[in-house]
């Protein structure tokens, strides 16, 4: 096995959450979504700040990285959207319209908006690509612990692949099985999101948050209707329902028909059909993640004692806390940055192991992921230069004091902004960048989301407790360091109440479950 000492940068844009990643020698040494220099939420521009940052990070200038990785082949991406059109047929003009300037203006020429990202004029001998799922997949098994895994990826669709299952030994990844696109578990999920009134790539989380809420209505309809779903977790979506394909809404007449009218609008009351349709599609979700886990089990036999999850749906907690709770694999590990922007990641580690050769140690304990901390740090020095030319007011704690300060404010229902040390990197707010409160507060939960972060007052917070104390509140056997896995409060502490707010007048009898 050769040892070769390299910085390779992997990249993701074009798409959404678009991002870039820095390893030296196979070790993370900085990623970054654009989205946190441009706030721009979901940002799919080249990310030209976060390359900015990671060459920073590492002290290099682009002539000294040795590889430059694109998470996604184009070519692949090219001959999906040319099927597409086929498939459209004389229904093809709005296809054209939404996609084909993004192919030929700018997916197909990646390679030199790479080049001016960098800013090097050398770097086309060292750009490759690699495909959607592959980057997914290297993303979930590199980082993780184990020496061995089962692979899954679940996602709206890379160039062809929407599902995977796979196999990861040392530094090496295969693609087992896979399903193609139309046929897409995220697209299904999706097409909810957008029809309960939120936005596709960015409010798929608001639908996990609002399914607590209502019932699973409309299961059967969707399993009767929407989706076939095999024994082995494969699947197949009845097309008659949804408009994707065509480069339109994600749903169509037929779908509003089986659901009694039409989308929500966005930012309209949220009624008792939106709360049952999340918490409906949720259930499906849950049930074929679980079935193509088993078959990957089966798949694997005996020996093969881990899981690996990546793609956008392994963000969806609920469901990986149902995998959890089956106890299918001994031991799971799910990527932090699930979605597109791990892909940069994904594909910068699939080059270096599997294409370089790199040997690859695992411990079965440890992950490489470094708390996923790896974005940019500011000294208290140029926190308070901010903070002195801006005029704010501000106060300086010693070390010793400033956590305790903290702990005092949250037990007087203070609400609390956490900035210090390195950026986290992927979607979750791990404690560097965060809003924080008093848990056992009962009106916390409105307090944040309507008067801090001016959001829906359903959505749910995630709960902060030491390691060693989880068993006392959470029924997780598991550690869960990355906000990726739900687990049941333990029955003696949960409290229900009535919600006083905006959700309210939505149903008068909704109920939560939270720590007393």
């Amino acid at each position: 096995m050769r040892v070769v000492k390299m910085y390779v940068m992997g990249i993701s844009a074009l798409y959404h959450d678009a991002a870039a990643v820095l390893l030296k020698d196979g070790e993370i040494i900085a990623a970054a979504q654009e989205e946190r220099f441009t706030r721009k939420k979901h940002d799919k521009s080249m990310p030209d700040n976060a390359i900015k940052y990671c060459l920073e990070e590492g002290q290099i200038t682009s002539e000294q990285l040795d590889a430059i990785i694109y998470y996604d082949n184009p070519l692949l991406m090219l001959d999906r959207f040319l099927c597409n059109l086929k498939y459209a047929g004389n229904d093809v003009d709005d296809l054209l319209e939404v996609s084909f300037k993004s192919i030929f203006r700018e997916k197909l020429w990646v390679h030199k908006l790479i080049e001016r990202a960098v800013g090097s004029l050398d770097v086309q001998q060292k750009i490759y690509v690699v495909e959607h799922h592959i980057s997914h997949a290297a993303s979930a098994f590199f980082p993780s612990p184990y020496d061995e895994a089962a692979i899954v990826t679940v996602d709206g669709v890379g160039e062809w692949a929407t599902t995977t299952i796979g196999y990861g030994k040392g530094n090496n990844i295969r693609i087992l099985k896979e399903i193609r696109y139309p046929h897409s578990l995220g697209l299904l999920y999706s097409a909810f999101t957008w029809f309960c009134g939120f936005k596709v790539n960015s409010g798929d989380y608001k639908l996990m948050g609002l399914a607590p809420y209502g019932e699973p209505a409309y299961y059967q309809i969707i399993k009767d209707n929407l989706i076939e779903i095999k024994s082995d977790g494969s699947y197949k979506l009845n097309l008659n329902y949804f408009d994707f394909q065509y480069g339109r809404a994600m749903t169509n007449e037929k779908f509003e028909e089986l659901f009694g009218g039409p989308r929500r609008k966005p930012e309209s009351r949220i009624t008792r059909r939106e709360m049952d349709m999340a918490a409906s599609v949720q259930k499906v979700v849950e049930e074929v993640m679980v079935l193509i886990v088993k078959h990957a089990k089966n798949l694997m036999g005996h020996n093969v004692e881990n899981l690996v999850l990546a793609g956008g749906v392994a963000l969806n907690c609920v469901s990986n806390g149902k995998i959890l709770k089956r106890k299918i694999f001994k031991n799971i590990w799910i990527q932090p940055a699930s979605g597109d922007a791990g892909g940069a990641l994904g594909a910068a580690l699939f080059y270096y192991y599997q294409k370089c050769d790199q040997s690859r140690f695992s411990d079965e304990i440890h992950d490489k992921q470094k708390g996923s901390y790896l974005g940019p740090v500011y000294s208290g020095k140029e926190v308070e230069k901010f903070l002195k030319q801006n005029n704010y007011k501000y106060r300086k704690f010693d070390k010793e004091v400033f956590y305790e300060k903290i702990a005092e404010l949250i037990t007087e229902h203070k609400v609390i902004g956490i900035f210090e040390g390195r950026m986290e990197y992927g979607p979750r707010a791990l404690g560097n960048r965060s809003i924080i409160g008093d848990p056992r507060s009962e009106n916390m939960q409105s307090i944040l989301n309507l008067k801090i972060k001016y959001r829906e007052s359903f959505r749910p917070f995630a709960p902060s407790v030491l390691e060693e104390r989880v068993d006392d509140y959470f029924d997780l056997q598991e550690i869960s360091p990355y906000m990726l896995l739900c687990a049941n409060v333990k029955e003696n502490l949960r409290k229900k109440f009535v919600i006083n707010d905006k959700l309210k007048e939505a149903n008068d009898d909704l109920k939560i479950v939270v720590n007393d």
